[in-house]
């Protein structure tokens, strides 16, 4: 299992710059989900937020903010910085639900290659294969 603070997320949410207060509203709407620690930073139009992986991803966030009326920055930098981070939350999320690989299960393919005709089996006694 992966150590805890590698589960903690914290990332930036940049909003529009209009309405002036969407950055303090967004805080304190953010805030009361739980789990979810919101600060906000209105003289940057921006929010930082904290979370669990496990229990929230930023693009529930963000589209729990669009449902509620809140416009986040839409330029091009905001939104690549947003695709990657959603990316990366996915492929974490995913890879938390992979068991830990059994080490057995190699040698059960070693057994069945031994066993399975491939044409990799050379049935020429040992002493006609020595070559002087």
């Amino acid at each position: 299992m992966k150590p805890s603070g590698e589960l903690l997320k914290q990332r930036e949410i940049v909003f529009y710059h209009l309405p002036t207060d969407q950055a303090v509203q967004a805080a304190r709407y953010l805030g009361r989900l739980p789990g979810v620690i919101a600060q906000a930073h209105p003289e940057k139009h921006s929010i930082t937020v904290s979370y669990q992986i496990t229990e929230h991803t930023l693009e529930s966030l963000e589209n729990g903010l669009l449902a509620a009326g809140f416009h986040l920055d839409g330029s091009i930098m905001q939104k690549i910085r947003r695709a990657l981070a959603h990316y990366c939350e996915d492929v974490q999320r995913d890879n938390l639900d992979i068991p830990e690989h059994n080490i057995k299960t190699r040698d059960v393919y070693v057994k069945v290659w031994e066993h399975h005709p491939h044409g990799d089996h050379d049935d020429t006694p040992e002493e006609l294969r020595r070559y002087l």
